[in-house]
């Protein structure tokens, strides 16, 4: 799977990207036709410390699964984030597998 990171307002370091690509590129176990991921982090200008906002895309042949989570850290984010694709990916699943049986 390719996921594709963009980051608003800095630039993400080596480290944070290839966070990120393991993380999100886990997700393959829960789906097997994951077309592709794409990740946004963006920093909002706020007096806030949970102010970096992580969204998660996964495209799915007929579907597409987005999380957004605004949290402290960026891996945080993508921690948080990816645990609720995971669930968004069992069901979606799981409708698969209901359709096929009906």
């Amino acid at each position: 799977m390719k996921v594709f990171t963009q980051s608003v307002n800095f630039k993400a370091d080596i480290d944070l990207v290839k966070f990120i690509e393991k993380k999100v590129g886990s997700l393959d176990k829960f789906h097997d036709k994951i077309v592709d991921a794409e990740v946004f982090m963006k920093v909002q200008k706020t007096s806030d410390k949970e102010n970096k906002i992580t969204e998660i895309k996964i495209n799915i042949p007929g579907n597409e699964l987005i999380v957004k989570k605004t949290t402290k850290t960026f891996e945080e984010g993508v921690s948080l984030g990816v645990e609720s694709l995971k669930r968004q990916l069992r069901k979606s699943k799981e409708k698969q597998r209901d359709a096929l049986v009906s």
